[in-house]
């Protein structure tokens, strides 16, 4: 599980080094989606973010936070699924991938805030090639430390 958690770190930092170039190549924004899935867990667990600017402010700290467990999280459940096996890298970058798209966009669809079945080709593609760049980079990380 530790080096599952280790590989999720990496995985992660590839996949903000690919979001990031990806907003500043094309001059897009951040998604808000991370913030908003802040705002609906708080309001079913019934807790105050507090007023406007601290709300928003804790939205902004707290969003990242949720794609850092989600990274860390597929990281560490693959690592309780690979085990000490060797597991050929094209299919532990899969396994890796679909790992963290799952851990992103379940708890979002699942709050209502995105609905994959109606996504775009774009949509996919900008969804998934950081993803793949986590499942690359994790996958490549895990099988390292062994």
């Amino acid at each position: 599980m530790t080096r599952g958690l280790v590989a999720g770190a990496a995985g992660t930092t590839a996949l903000n080094v690919v979001t990031y170039l990806d907003m500043a190549v094309r001059g897009r924004p951040a998604s808000s989606t991370p913030e908003q899935s802040v705002e609906k867990m708080a309001d079913v667990a019934g807790a105050d973010l507090g007023e406007e600017e601290k709300a928003e402010n804790r939205k902004a700290g707290l969003g990242p936070m949720l794609g850092l467990g989600t990274g860390l999280g597929a990281g560490a459940a693959y690592g309780l699924l690979a085990g000490r096996r060797s597991v050929p890298k094209p299919v532990a970058t899969a396994a890796l991938t679909v790992l963290a798209m799952l851990g992103s966009s379940a708890p979002m669809t699942a709050l209502g805030l995105t609905d994959p079945r109606q996504w775009s080709v774009s949509d996919w593609v900008m969804d998934a090639v950081p993803h793949l760049a986590y499942g690359v980079v994790a996958a490549g990380v895990y099988d390292a430390l062994r």
